[in-house]
């Protein structure tokens, strides 16, 4: 008696992990230890659990424990579609539609420490027509190269960098914005921390000179490893602030999925009031890092978010560069102005 009282405690007591690691911010817990990291892979934890779901289903299992192991299958098999059924909601294709002469294509890439080359960058860029093209990782040095051959390329852009130090090039942020939307300067703090800036790894908050225009935002939240996790969950909260206004464009490497920014929105946002383009383009569920796993595996950490005075309408995760040595794929998105 007291093994099968035992092995149903088991049960429910994997039914609730499972219920929290699916949908953890129904208990608050999508920004802590574990369940951050967890609901970050959707589509590795849906593989895993299948696949212990279907060892258990045809392991040969003594009668005395036959029903525990169907129950513990179902119960993985559960967790598993409903990961799955999550990513499929999000989306796990993307979208082409063009846009017209005022839609603004940004493109989002974490270079690794500048590990791809300049003509990489500035080759890809060109090609997706870019406005805006926000580099984590990249010093300026690289980000003036990138510039000079999307000039020669036919683009000229602006370049502006914010480096906390030159220990690591990770400690610096680049971004580069087309004449065409005109001029802009550098409105956030060049140390670390709020009220002006992101914690450990630098962001980017570019203004229009005249005020005619979106705020720009270049992304580069720190991982949530253990001893940095009060350092995400603040840098978190200062992206979101910085998405509270009216005409806002961000991009970057968030190191959270749209499941760490819950209770992050205001009016319908997903962070603050912006809202990420990869949803709203059918493209979501597909990781961008790391590049070492297919899409449906990794996790989608890199965004474009704007807001609601922007219409997204394209959308893309860009695997074509994996070869180039960064860890991230690219994002790329056109926004069209609402109105």
């Amino acid at each position: 008696m007291l093994p099968r009282i035992l092995g149903w405690a088991l049960v429910l007591g994997t039914v609730l992990v499972a219920a929290v690691l699916l949908w953890p911010q129904a208990f608050g817990l999508q920004n802590q230890w574990v369940a951050a990291h967890v609901v970050a892979l959707r589509g590795a934890a849906a593989a895993c659990a299948g696949v212990a779901a279907l060892v258990l289903a045809l392991a040969v299992i003594p009668r005395a424990t036959r029903v525990f192991g169907i129950a513990m299958a179902v119960v993985l098999a559960l967790y598993a579609v409903g990961n799955v059924t999550v990513l499929a909601v999000r989306g796990l294709g993307g979208s082409d539609a063009a846009g017209d002469a005022a839609s603004v294509t940004v493109l989002s890439w974490n270079t690794l420490g500048e590990v791809p080359e300049a003509a990489t960058i500035a080759g890809l860029a060109l090609d997706e027509g870019a406005d805006v093209v926000v580099l984590p990782e990249t010093t300026d040095p690289l980000g003036e190269e990138v510039a000079i051959a999307m000039r020669e390329g036919g683009r000229p852009m602006w370049v502006h960098t914010v480096a906390f130090d030159d220990i690591a090039k990770a400690r610096s942020t680049t971004i580069l914005i087309s004449p065409d939307l005109g001029d802009y300067e550098v409105a956030s703090a060049l140390s670390p921390g709020p009220p002006g800036n992101t914690n450990t790894l630098p962001s980017i908050v570019a203004e229009p000179v005249d005020g005619d225009g979106p705020r720009i935002v270049a992304v580069h939240a720190v991982a949530p490893i253990r001893w940095e996790l009060r350092n995400w969950r603040s840098d978190l909260d200062w992206l979101a602030e910085q998405c509270a206004g009216e005409n806002v464009i961000m991009a970057g490497d968030f190191n959270a999925t749209v499941d760490h920014f819950a209770g992050r929105g205001i009016d319908g946002g997903d962070l603050g009031r912006c809202r990420d383009a990869a949803v709203a383009a059918g493209a979501g569920g597909l990781g961008t890092w790391p590049t070492d796993v297919p899409e449906l595996l990794g996790s989608p950490i890199d965004h474009v978010l704007a807001t609601p005075g922007w219409r997204v309408d394209a959308f893309r995760v860009i695997g074509d560069v994996d070869h180039a040595g960064s860890d991230h794929r690219p994002v790329v998105a056109t926004l069209t102005p609402v109105g």
